[in-house]
């Protein structure tokens, strides 16, 4: 069986998706399940069984032969909590425990690791091992994710080295003795975030200010380097993503931390615009000032370098941000419905 863990969450419910028709029908879905508008994700999809995550590290323990590989997605994504003890006990010791069970008895593991590692990006987009311990996330959020990176390559740093080339460029990868990968989620958007609430995609929240105002509204810039609606990020649509997992689950190329994004960084503006157009509408756009509380955190720019998982293998095109707020738009939004 392949476990997902944060299987009723956005990309995780999307993940079982992809798995059951791609032919997986036996997957343990493990969450909390304390949230009905959450839970309804996971509706219509082929389970083997849920598991509340509190009981799976255990579980796991004991049943390992049972599981063909865990796909660990699960984690407290709220960029605007300040409470760093929940961070490390969800995101950090929980990984930390996973992982030592999985390469103890040689089961495949993928996780979901996050831009937010890269802070301003004053070091680059570049998923290199020598730079992951150079970078400094802004927020809780991220830092959870960062000590993870690092951790695992300290778990590795010994592991036999391979290279793989893409375009002339040669990467340095771990030849670890279990199957792994992190990927370094950049900003996802697409069907079964409708419970995020605050979190969810500017796509998702685009739809319902306009169809509740006719218009919608984006964070002023606050740096003299950025027009207003320019701040930029790397959109990449869930259904690329966790047709990447999948790849890395069927073909287990080499080991290691990865970008997973599309490598073009788009504006606000641009995806407000996309939305507009995507439900037949002329835009109607206005700036509100950035939250205070997340004003000093705020990514304006994030493009993920996408060499390194070329070099891997995955070779397929990624949709484009109108093509995908399209499909998005007018097959999930309209009516809320689920992938």
């Amino acid at each position: 069986m392949i476990v997902v863990t944060g299987a009723a969450g956005f990309i995780g419910s999307c993940m079982v998706k992809r798995l059951n028709d791609a032919g997986y029908p036996d997957v343990l879905a493990v969450d909390d399940f304390n949230r009905p508008d959450k839970n309804r994700n996971l509706e219509g999809k082929q389970l083997w069984g849920q598991m509340h995550r509190l009981n799976f590290v255990r579980w796991l323990e004991r049943n390992h032969t049972d599981v063909d590989a865990v796909i660990h997605l699960g984690a407290r994504t709220d960029t605007t909590e300040q409470n760093v003890k929940i961070f490390n006990e969800l995101n950090l010791e929980y990984s930390r425990a996973l992982w030592m069970i999985c390469a103890g008895f040689d089961i495949p593991l993928l996780y979901a690791s996050s831009a937010a590692t890269y802070g301003l990006g004053e070091h680059g987009y570049f998923d290199d091992h020598a730079t992951i311990p150079q970078l400094r996330p802004l927020n809780p959020y991220g830092q959870s994710k960062q000590d993870f990176d690092v951790w695992v390559l300290e778990q590795t740093k010994n592991d036999p080295q391979e290279t793989i080339t893409h375009a002339g460029s040669s990467f340095l990868v771990p030849r670890s003795s279990f199957p792994w990968a992190g990927f370094k989620f950049f900003n996802v958007y697409g069907p079964n975030e409708y419970h995020k609430g605050r979190m969810a995609s500017v796509i998702m929240h685009t739809a319902r200010q306009i169809k509740a105002t006719g218009a919608m509204k984006l964070f002023r810039s606050h740096r003299p380097d950025y027009q207003d609606g320019a701040q930029s990020r790397d959109f990449i649509y869930v259904k690329d993503l966790v047709d990447v997992l999948l790849y890395f689950l069927e073909n287990k190329p080499a080991h290691g931390i990865y970008n997973l994004g599309t490598g073009h960084a788009r504006t606000f503006l641009d995806l407000a615009v996309g939305t507009f157009h995507a439900l037949g509408l002329e835009p109607s756009i206005s700036f509100v000032d950035t939250p205070i509380d997340i004003r000093d955190t705020y990514q304006y720019y994030t493009q993920a370098e996408m060499g390194k998982l070329r070099a891997a293998g995955y070779q397929e095109p990624f949709i484009g941000l109108e093509e995908g707020i399209e499909d998005y738009v007018q097959r999930y939004l309209k009516e809320e419905s689920l992938w």
